[in-house]
């Protein structure tokens, strides 16, 4: 998912499969066909995979990336097990990769930016607790400001034997950079192959960090914009189909992405915070409206109040931590169910650590949202 810095969509190309992954940085892997649910706790299932990245992320890792193309996986997707719960060892260290130094910075490497997105004000931005919504609708702010005040629409069950959520990723090859340096490689096109690298990676953090407060939650891995970014929307909006059908307990669905924001020059922006002495990524929900015509979202009062909850409790709990929710004529497969929402988790400027433990606490935050400050 693409926006530019005063939030107007924009496209980065995506290139043709040859072309794109021998341009990106990726440790092949096999993957199989299947759909992948992850219903406990932090520890077996994505630890060990993470755990493959940290001796693949290098500085030679960059130099492997030619190769790449020759052996990207034919499947679009991959199978976790289903390990027994176990309690978080490790938190967010668990999960974290090594980064490249300094010493790895090639030749005519691009520059990164951090900002800090602050909440929005005047006449385009509905308070939403210590918080906002940009309204780029018709609706009024007073009606926005009305709507987001009712409960949510749908009630999650604490330690379920039945699923609750889906975490699923219409755009999962996208990804982060891997240099601890404000620097990318020249040529990066910010997307992998590699479940350990990309969207997936942060999916399971949020996912592990659900079941471990009791909200049963699958995880597909689904790689829907491979080998083609054309028709992803229409696959992924097939994949959570074949889970509704299959899991009709499940309330919540969550598209998750990563933004991407550069200037004129080229310089990507990293959207950060410092969250108990630790950089983060700042997050970003969008939600999306009937416009009565082209968008067709009969549930949309629905979504927004559910964003206004997720964006309350982040808020709350971590001062700065997210970017104002999108409220705009968006379609995203939005009408599937009455909790679904897209998230960015930060964007191309962002190393894959902020952005990992982005993912945790923005689950942390939907557990309040979910089950209340006591949760």
């Amino acid at each position: 998912m693409r926006y530019g810095e005063a939030g107007q969509s924009h496209l980065l190309p995506f290139l043709g499969a040859a072309a794109l992954f021998a341009a990106l940085t990726i440790t092949a892997h096999s993957v199989v066909l299947g759909l992948a649910a992850v219903i406990a706790g932090p520890v077996p299932a994505a630890q060990t995979a993470l755990s493959l990245s940290r001796k693949a992320v290098s500085g030679a890792a960059q130099e492997e990336a030619a190769s790449v193309a020759e052996t990207a996986p034919e499947s679009t997707g991959t199978a976790a097990s289903r390990p027994e719960a176990a309690a978080p060892t490790g938190g967010i260290e668990s999960y974290l990769v090594e980064l490249m130094g300094d010493d790895a910075r090639p030749e005519g490497a691009g520059a990164v930016i951090e900002k800090n997105y602050p909440q929005g004000s005047g006449e385009k931005y509905v308070a939403c607790g210590a918080g906002s919504i940009k309204n780029n609708t018709r609706q009024t702010a007073a009606d926005i400001a009305a709507e987001i005040q009712d409960p949510l629409p749908f009630g999650v069950e604490k330690d379920s034997p039945d699923p609750q959520i889906l975490i699923m990723h219409t755009h999962a090859t996208e990804d982060y950079r891997l240099s601890a340096g404000l620097w990318y490689s020249p040529g990066d096109g910010a997307r992998t192959t590699d479940t350990n690298l990309n969207m997936c990676a942060v999916g399971r953090v949020m996912a592990d960090t659900l079941n471990a407060a009791g909200l049963n939650t699958l995880h597909d891995e689904t790689l829907n914009d491979y080998p083609s970014y054309t028709g992803s929307y229409e696959n992924s909006r097939a994949v959570v189909q074949r889970y509704l059908a299959q899991y009709p307990s499940i309330k919540v669905v969550l598209d998750v992405h990563r933004d991407a924001i550069e200037t004129e020059g080229g310089s990507r922006m990293a959207p950060v915070c410092t969250v108990d002495g630790r950089q983060a990524a700042q997050v970003m929900i969008i939600c999306g409206c009937d416009n009565g015509g082209s968008v067709r979202l009969p549930g949309w009062r629905q979504n927004l109040r559910f964003a206004a909850a997720w964006e309350r409790s982040m808020e709350g709990m971590y001062p700065g931590f997210t970017r104002p929710v999108l409220f705009s004529y968006r379609f995203y497969n939005q009408d599937l169910t009455t909790g679904s929402l897209l998230i960015e988790i930060g964007g191309h400027g962002n190393n894959l650590n902020e952005a990992l433990y982005a993912g945790q606490l923005a689950a942390n935050g939907l557990v309040q949202a979910l089950l209340g400050p006591d949760a």
